[in-house]
């Protein structure tokens, strides 16, 4: 575990604080990079054929295994 400098501890001898909340919330925020429109609809295309084709397959063995129970029992 990292351990942090005394520098870096914030007390909060206050309770919650709702500005520094949503002053911390926003400074969080700006750091996130979004995606491009491009690349949205791309990674979304491809976690919809990987759900598909992985459901698929599951469908595809869960039939296999029911046909072998029904032939051996």
């Amino acid at each position: 575990m990292a351990k942090k400098n005394e520098a870096e501890i914030v007390e909060n001898a206050g309770g919650f604080n709702f500005g520094n909340f949503f002053q911390g919330t926003r400074e969080e925020l700006d750091k996130v990079v979004w995606p491009s429109r491009k690349q949205l609809i791309s990674e979304s295309a491809a976690v919809l054929l990987m759900v598909t084709l992985s459901a698929s397959l599951i469908y595809l063995v869960d039939g296999l295994f029911g046909w072998v129970a029904k032939q051996v029992f």
